[in-house]
């Protein structure tokens, strides 16, 4: 075993590099590591990176020059989607040891030995992203209630303002054999939710004979998880046999669709390379609604992108407010190497990104409002997450509705029948009947 015994590590981004920095994270727990806090005065750190803005970047040396006041003595690895885009930038950073690209980051605890780090210049171990065409399954463990089980990677679709096909590789995922062995382990725990993620989840099964209809049709029948959601799913990919198998059949999939929009200009759409215009997207908002009123709907924006004029940001604004949605995740574009976008004419000033972005920002917190509103008096079935806050624990029922409950520590990580009574001034539900409570353990739920 190494002599750095003691790890810390910090992810930046996406709900799949969380799943990745876990089951790294596993991995060198059984090579004789302990994890430990950032602040714990660790002998190794691992850093999981993002590169989808210039600000995940920044935050990456902001904590590279962290750890070093922490541990001066320590080594520092850095993995994830900047280490595979800018490996040397990265090993140019004063204290970093190791960089490891998109290929290597999963073998890291053979890539930590004495001999390769203790150098004064900095290991780069990052070979082509054409290379990278194994399937790696991840899961994240460490919350009680939910997990992030990553069940694809990479892309085929080049958007043009995306690096994550430069960063990740190809689109790429196990069997649906291999992905319920992930599930059952997890089922296995504490954990009450799954979160399914990756890049484009939607494209399960490529090149394959199976596909994501058929995965979570068998991810369904596992006992021992209470609930899945989808995180994030292409529109062009969410089809009828999807939205009525989540909507009508299922027992565990939650009520609740995140659906990237990106914008609602068609022009900008076809500039940007979707693949899906706004009319498209209208249908399937429409569809999920007809099916259960009460399901929430979120969306990805991007604001600011290259040509996006008024008038075309004033079709993406009026498109959205008509749109039967909950919430929007609003992203300020920003200049990414390497991507069609740069050629993209019509460049908009960052003072008039920031001003749309905020309007969007206003709209979204009038679509949750509204969202919120329509469930007074509705009772749903709360997922108990949070410790004490002020008082209170917090979590959130099927259709994302988040709910504040007063504190009693043996309801935590309960999923309780709630009554929706009113929204407090934080903007969240405040429920005090709860009946019902499941908090059993697995064992009498499921008579394992």
């Amino acid at each position: 075993m190494s002599q750095y015994q003691k790890v810390a590590y910090y992810t930046l981004g996406c709900k799949l590099n969380f799943s990745e920095t876990s089951t790294i994270s596993r991995q060198l727990k059984e090579a004789g590591y302990a994890k430990v806090d950032f602040e714990d005065r660790p002998d190794l750190f691992v850093i999981n990176t993002c590169s989808v803005t210039e600000n995940a970047n920044r935050k990456c040396r902001q904590l590279v020059s962290k750890a070093k006041k922490v541990n001066p003595e320590a080594k520092i690895v850095v993995i994830g989607c900047y280490a595979q885009l800018k490996p040397e930038e990265i090993a140019r950073i004063p204290g970093v040891s190791i960089v490891l690209g998109a290929n290597e980051k999963f073998n890291i605890k053979e890539h930590i030995k004495d001999e390769q780090i203790n150098e004064h210049d900095a290991v780069v171990i990052s070979g082509n992203i054409k290379d990278v065409n194994t399937f790696i399954p991840s899961y994240s463990i460490g919350d009680r209630t939910r997990s992030f089980l990553k069940i694809q990677d990479g892309c085929d679709y080049f958007c043009s303002f995306c690096t994550i096909p430069l960063a990740r590789g190809k689109s790429r995922s196990g069997s649906i054999s291999e992905t319920l062995i992930e599930a059952r382990e997890i089922a296995e725990t504490e954990v009450r939710e799954v979160v399914l993620t990756g890049v484009n989840i939607g494209d399960f099964g490529v090149n394959t004979e199976e596909n994501f209809y058929q995965l979570i049709q068998k991810l369904d029948e596992i006992e021992g998880i209470d609930r899945y959601r989808i995180s994030s799913i292409e529109p062009n990919l969410l089809d009828e046999e999807i939205i009525s198998f989540v909507l009508e059949k299922a027992k565990r999939f939650a009520p609740h669709f995140h659906i990237p929009l990106q914008s609602g200009s068609d022009s900008l759409l076809e500039s940007m390379r979707r693949k899906y215009d706004s009319a498209l997207y209208a249908s399937r908002v429409k569809r999920i609604k007809a099916i259960n009123p009460d399901t929430c709907i979120g969306v990805d924006v991007i604001v600011g992108y290259p040509g996006e004029t008024e008038e075309e940001f004033q079709k993406t604004y009026d498109f959205l407010n008509q749109l039967d949605v909950s919430y929007l995740h609003v992203f300020t574009y920003s200049e990414r190497p390497n991507t069609g976008a740069l050629k993209v004419e019509g460049k908009v000033p960052i003072n008039i990104r920031n001003e749309r972005s905020k309007m969007l920002q206003i709209l979204s917190h009038k679509k949750r409002r509204a969202f919120y509103e329509s469930q007074i008096g509705k009772k749903a079935r709360l997922l108990v997450e949070n410790e004490n806050q002020n008082g209170f624990l917090h979590g959130f029922t099927e259709n994302y509705v988040k709910v504040k409950i007063p504190f009693d520590p043996s309801l935590i990580n309960s999923i309780l029948d709630v009554e929706l009574e009113e929204i407090d001034r934080d903007g969240v539900f405040i429920s005090t009947t709860n009946t019902n409570s499941s908090k059993k353990t697995k064992e009498i739920l499921y008579g394992s």
